[in-house]
């Protein structure tokens, strides 16, 4: 019988064992969606969608890793057509279309969602209505690649988050998934979860509905949001609250949605948060969205700067700047409130708008903490960590994966704004980096470009900056500076490169003089060769000839 056996099941085992295995390699296959990054060239379909709002209703069922509900589209097509175009992850499916209440045709394809009638959608307002489910994507390093993270605390209670900035909101709604439009009349989610989790989410909480052994938590913003920013966490959530006055007198809580396991950590966070933004608004003006909240939810991961509710990772240490308490983490997503969220850029192309003014925030606040010597550390090191291998801005309409594809829009991005400073003087360039994070023509409902930040700079300071703009942001040189012996303690200096006056610092390292150099360079005395920025406010190589 044995023998029987062996001789004839394993044949079939074998192939059963096969087609499982190929089975498995194809489905896993298919979750794959490192390909996907937001942005990129606008299909001429969503060029004439103007996104004016989204509702978000979905049911979350955590032990089978999936989601089932609707999102109700609220868009004005500026022109008629043939077919409407959302995005949608292909791990998700849709059921059913309605436009304005009436079922229409649909087709699922290369993570889009193509919606057709048998007759033209009118230009004007459209509600599409989408009913989809299934098992988003697992994100595999978040929050670098996006998907939903399904865990557990360390009390073994059930933890979700989701994060979607390199692929957009797609990753788990239907959406226009490009940074040039967002949703002008905000968002309305309604999530459910069962009865013993809490949903932190955008906004403000308005209700929680009870059904059941279920709970359905209706989250609000009015604002302008993002894509990669409307998400929402769930887990054994306390809500530890406190509040705030903001610099324009307007009192707004803020929240922390803490595990309740580490509760207790929580007064420290919202002391840190506080401090945080009283010297953030004394740079960048009043806390954006003073008439919602300031949130932070603890998630697995590294933290993201979701609006109204950055996330910050699990753990609770600080380092020091002089005598105090200091997490990079938690103020570098929240300095995206300013610059990301409120000022937005068109395209991801200019993304070092956003994270580079954001990372010299960390300098401001480290003057604010510990002087002049931390401030010069800092600067230093984001010095250090510029690569200059790509220009900051390296094209237009670019993905998200090429806008930070080994381009400096951190550490340089940050330096640059350094580096303007230097020319611009501290009389121009802080009330003009405020002007940017306060002036209408910049914020909320509108969208910013490298060129909006040149000519507001240029305009402020009356002289045109577009040069050092051009020749910082979009090539990756670095000033060519000769200083050449031409007779007795005499040395000319001069910039090889760049043909816009600079002031430079010239002399001994302790004794400089703030000098104009032009493009026929300058002639100085000096007993030995002089040094020129001997505190690196620009990037640059010296020649000594």
């Amino acid at each position: 019988m044995e023998n029987f056996l062996n001789r004839n099941l394993r044949p079939a085992l074998f192939l059963m064992l096969s087609v499982m295995v190929i089975s498995s390699a194809l489905k896993a296959q298919n979750r794959d969606i490192s390909y996907l990054s937001s942005g990129g060239k606008l299909n001429p379909l969503q060029a004439i969608m103007d996104i004016r709002h989204y509702t978000i209703a979905l049911d979350v069922d955590i032990e089978k890793k999936s989601i089932q509900g609707y999102v109700d589209v609220d868009v004005i097509l500026s022109a008629p057509t043939d077919s409407i175009l959302l995005d949608l992850v292909h791990l998700l499916t849709v059921y059913k279309v309605n436009v304005n209440n009436k079922p229409v045709k649909f087709e699922q394809k290369n993570d889009k969602i193509y919606i057709t009638s048998d007759k033209s959608f009118l230009k004007g307002r459209q509600i599409v209505r989408i009913e989809y489910g299934g098992e988003p994507p697992i994100a595999v390093k978040p929050p670098w690649t996006g998907g939903f993270t399904f865990t557990k605390d360390r009390s073994g209670n059930d933890w979700v988050a989701i994060n979607c900035q390199k692929e957009g909101g797609r990753v788990y709604f239907p959406c226009k998934d490009h940074p040039s439009d967002e949703p002008n009349e905000g968002v309305d989610m309604f999530i459910t979860v069962p009865e013993n989790l809490v949903v932190a989410g955008p906004g403000l909480l308005k209700e929680v509905l009870k059904k059941k052994n279920k709970k359905t938590y209706h989250w609000k913003t009015n604002y302008t949001i993002s894509n990669y920013c409307t998400v929402f966490n769930i887990g054994k959530y306390a809500v530890v609250s406190k509040d705030y006055t903001t610099i324009d007198g307007t009192v707004v809580p803020i929240q922390f949605y803490v595990l309740e396991e580490d509760s207790s950590f929580a007064p420290k966070i919202i002391e840190l948060k506080a401090r945080d933004t009283k010297i953030l608004e004394k740079y960048f003006g009043e806390y954006p969205w003073a008439k919602e909240k300031i949130g932070i939810a603890a998630v697995p991961n590294s933290g993201m700067e979701h609006q109204t509710m950055i996330t910050f990772q699990n753990k609770f240490n600080y380092t020091k700047i002089g005598v105090h308490e200091y997490s990079a983490n938690l103020y570098h997503e929240y300095g995206h409130e300013w610059f990301a969220n409120k000022v937005t850029n068109k395209d991801w192309a200019h993304m070092w708008i956003q994270e580079g003014i954001t990372t010299y925030s960390e300098a401001l606040i480290h003057y604010e903490l510990g002087g002049q010597e931390a401030y010069d550390e800092i600067i230093s090191r984001h010095k250090r960590n510029t690569r200059n291998k790509k220009p900051m801005v390296g094209g237009e309409e670019l993905s998200e994966e090429e806008a930070y594809a080994g381009r400096d829009i951190y550490a340089k991005g940050s330096f640059f704004m350094h580096s303007l400073r230097y020319v611009l003087g501290d009389e121009i360039f802080l009330p003009t980096l405020k002007k940017l994070a306060t002036d209408p023509r910049y914020t909320y409902d509108n969208f910013v470009t490298t060129k909006d930040v040149e000519e507001l700079f240029s305009t402020e300071s009356k002289q045109d900056l577009k040069p050092f703009f051009n020749f910082y942001v979009y090539t990756n040189e670095v000033l060519d500076v000769s200083v050449k012996e031409v007779g007795y303690q005499k040395y000319q200096i001069t910039v090889n490169n760049f043909f816009m006056p600079l002031p430079l610092d010239i002399g001994p390292a302790d004794k400089t003089t703030r000098t104009m150099v032009g493009k026929e360079g300058i002639v100085v005395s000096s007993n030995g060769a002089p040094q020129v920025d001997p505190k690196g406010h620009y990037l640059k190589k010296i020649t000594i000839q």
